[in-house]
Parts: structure tokens; C-alpha cells; sequence
């Protein structure tokens, strides 16, 4: 069966307790929460976690919950797409949050004076910087933010007499400097994770592992974990280090889903193409990529060919062709049993706006990129040369230098150098 990495609702994981702050029943249908001043009001069903106490825990997108304290390594991480987003709120201190570029950030006096109409957001989350009580809010959502932004706005000061903290400036990133370095030609072993790996565990692997090239998901609607760790600064020491970087849009996904899905009309499935590649251009510039970056699209797996391969293939060739207008490379992260051979079926169509990397998923714990492997016919000239990825081993915890990291292992073989001009942009060298 060829794989899939959606994240199942029945799956809570480990971390759905909360250690340091006691919820209290006010009513059937809700409980409330006390933290960094602000009492909050949670639909009953919300899990609380306590990133403090619980350090290892993963910011889920596919489980309502409420998380407090600074994110820590996220290890128990698991899964890449979800088939449905779920409201999730982050409550941190503004002192010590990271500058995350991937998400846009305002900066309110106190909750209650939201902005009437959400930033639009093409990866389904906000950030507040709350002044007064000194919180950064993150707000994460499926169709639509307006629920959980109302049990934001609707959080009181437990002592609106005392004065206001003196916070530390918001944490807002106003994009990188320009990392041509996150993609130099590459060819050898990669992973992905859920999450991007702390400082520590990106050096320590740097040291003590084959890898050398690493997946980072820099947004999407399915995206299934937050990324606290991912900032301008991150991806610029990880250039400097030497990282082959792939970043990956997690955009609408092939299956019936109000907040996740991909429409199966094609004509529609083409302005998602194109709304997903705006999206991650905006992502990729915040973080400080260069014009002329490869941008993975991540596609899951699918059975019904008859449905969905049409839409596909107008989702990723729309998605490849806007890429090119805004001067950027395109890629696809499909399944060998389906994505696959939806682009390969219609490649001599139109091979111009076929992506410009393909990136296929087959566990078969064959680390080649030949064309076998890739789901190709033999000796074709479709994506030949350094233009291939092989995804040949998923969803496992390995360990080098002490560090684990659940991860899905690739063989790659990329140069984006080779691959030629786009948008008027030059080769990167």
C-alpha cells in the first residue's frame, strides 16, 4: 500500500494533561483555565497541555486544544497532513517567543480589542502579541478563525486593577536576508519532520548522521504541527551549516474536507494551485529564500484515481506555473500509486508546467531515485537528470548522537542550478 502520513483524531498522544494549571468546570459545555493573568472559558472537549511540565509535547493543528508555555523540542511529533484542521490556541509569554515569519503576527492592546476582521492567512493561523498581560496568543483554526478567536477575545483579566506588565518587545519577524546558500546541488540522504528540530538536534545531527539534507514545512492549510522553531534565523544557521533545505506547502489535499480538501473540479483545483503557490512564496521570502528556491507542494496519497487525478493535475501544474511567475522553482511530493502517475500519464501534454522536481513517495527501503523506483516507465526522459527525490522509508524514530526524531527518509538528487532560468531569475550558483 503505498504510504500516508494523515494524522487520525483518535490518536491523542501523550500530552493531553494538564500539570501545573488546574481547569475548572464552570458548566456542562465548557471549562476555564487560568494563566499569565487571563482566565479563559474552553469549549468542554479542548485538551490542555502544559508545554512547560510537558516539554516533549507536539503542537497538534488536528486537536482542539489549548497549549501554554514556550513550545519546547516537540519530540513526540509525529505525521505531516491532516485530513481536518481543528481550533487550537498558544498561550506563551511575549518574553522569550520566538519571531516566527511563517505566521502573521499583530500587536493589540489586550484581547478583548482583537481587530474586527482576521489577517488573512493562507496556513489557517494568527499570531497576537497581547501588551498587557505580556502573552503571545497563537491562534490556529479549520474553515474559519472565528470561534477560537472569540475564546480569546472573550479571556478576562483576573485583577484588571493591577498594572499592566512591562513586556518585552512582540516577537514579529519582518523576514530574513536573502539565504541562496538553502539550496545548493545536492545528492545523498535527507529526512523530513513534522516539526523543524531544535538547534541542538539540527547541530548533533549535522555531526552524527547521513543526512544531509531536510524537509521543513513552511505552512499550508493541512499542515498537521505548528512550527515554533521555524524562523529567518533558523534557516539561515542551517544554510550556513550546510543543510540542503526543502521546503514544503501543505496545501489542499486530495479527500472530502471543508477545511483541508482539494475541490474535484479541476477549473476550481487550479485557483487552489495558484492561491498555494502565493502562499508559499510569502512563506519562503518571510523566512529569507532566494528567487529560483525549489518549493515542494505535498500531496498525500489517494485511491480513487478516477476523481482525483483531473484536479490534481490542474492543482499542480496551476501551482508550478505561478510558482515560475513569481520566480520561484516547483516540486511535488506525490505517491507512487497516484500522484505519480497522474503527472507522468499527462507529462507530454504539457511539460512546461509539470513541477519542476518530482519528489515520489514509495517505502520500499530502496534508496535509488532510477525510474523503478520512482514509479516511472523505464528509460524515461520525464524528470530525468537532477530532478528527483525518493521518499523510500516513513513515519520512524531514529537516533544519532543521542538525539531521536520521528522521521521520514529520503534519497535525493537535486540541483537546482541545472535546472534553468525561471521568471527571469537567473540559475542559482
Amino acid at each position: 500500500m503505498a504510504p500516508t502520513r494523515t494524522l487520525l483524531n483518535g490518536l491523542l498522544g501523550a500530552a493531553a494533561l494538564l500539570l501545573s494549571v488546574q481547569p475548572s468546570v464552570a458548566a456542562a459545555d465548557r471549562q476555564t483555565v487560568d494563566y499569565h493573568g487571563l482566565r479563559l472559558a474552553l469549549p468542554a472537549d479542548w485538551r490542555v497541555v502544559d508545554l512547560d511540565r510537558d516539554p516533549g509535547a507536539c503542537l497538534r493543528l488536528d486537536l482542539p486544544t489549548l497549549y501554554l508555555g514556550h513550545a519546547g523540542t516537540q519530540s513526540e511529533c509525529t505525521g505531516r497532513a491532516v485530513a481536518s484542521r481543528a481550533d487550537t490556541l498558544h498561550l506563551e509569554p511575549l518574553d522569550g517567543a520566538p519571531e516566527r515569519a511563517d505566521v502573521p503576527t499583530v500587536t493589540v492592546e489586550t484581547a478583548t480589542a482583537l481587530p474586527e476582521a482576521p489577517h488573512p492567512s493562507a496556513s489557517n493561523e494568527l499570531r497576537y502579541a497581547l501588551l498587557r498581560p505580556g502573552v503571545m496568543a497563537t491562534v490556529s483554526y479549520g474553515a474559519a478563525p472565528d470561534a477560537v478567536r472569540r475564546v480569546l477575545s472573550r479571556a478576562r483579566a483576573l485583577d484588571p486593577s493591577a498594572p499592566a506588565p512591562r513586556p518585552a518587545a512582540p516577537a514579529v519577524a519582518h523576514g530574513g536576508s536573502d539565504h541562496r546558500g538553502v539550496q545548493e546541488a545536492f545528492k545523498g540522504e535527507g529526512f523530513d519532520a513534522c516539526t523543524a528540530p531544535t538547534q541542538k538536534a539540527m547541530d548533533t545531527w549535522r555531526a552524527d548522521s547521513p543526512f544531509r539534507a531536510i524537509g521543513i514545512y513552511i505552512g499550508g492549510r493541512a499542515r498537521a504541527c505548528a512550527q515554533p522553531q521555524l524562523t529567518a534565523r533558523w534557516v539561515e544557521r542551517q544554510a550556513a551549516a550546510g543543510w540542503h533545505l526543502m521546503p514544503i506547502w501543505v496545501g489542499p489535499q486530495p479527500w472530502n474536507s471543508s477545511s483541508t480538501g482539494l475541490s474535484t473540479d479541476p477549473s476550481e483545483a487550479d485557483g487552489q494551485g495558484r492561491e498555494a503557490a502565493e502562499g508559499a512564496v510569502d512563506a519562503a521570502r518571510s523566512l529569507g529564500m532566494a528567487e529560483g528556491t525549489v518549493l515542494y507542494n505535498d500531496l498525500e496519497h489517494y485511491t480513487d484515481r478516477a476523481t482525483w487525478d483531473a484536479p490534481v493535475v490542474a492543482y499542480l501544474t496551476s501551482w508550478t506555473q505561478r510558482l515560475h511567475e513569481l520566480g520561484f522553482r516547483s516540486a511535488a511530493y506525490v505517491s507512487v500509486s497516484s500522484g505519480v502517475k497522474a503527472l507522468s500519464d499527462h507529462y507530454h501534454q504539457a511539460p512546461q508546467a509539470m513541477p519542476d522536481v518530482l519528489w515520489a513517495a514509495r517505502w520500499n527501503l530502496s534508496a535509488s531515485v532510477g525510474d523503478a523506483d520512482m514509479g516511472l516507465p523505464a528509460g524515461t526522459d520525464q524528470w530525468a537528470g537532477p530532478r528527483r527525490a525518493h521518499q523510500f522509508r516513513g513515519d520512524h524514530d531514529a537516533t544519532y548522537g543521542g538525539v531521536t526524531i520521528n522521521i521520514d527518509r529520503s534519497r535525493v538528487d537535486v540541483d537546482p542550478a541545472a535546472l534553468g532560468p525561471v521568471g527571469g531569475v537567473l540559475p542559482l550558483s
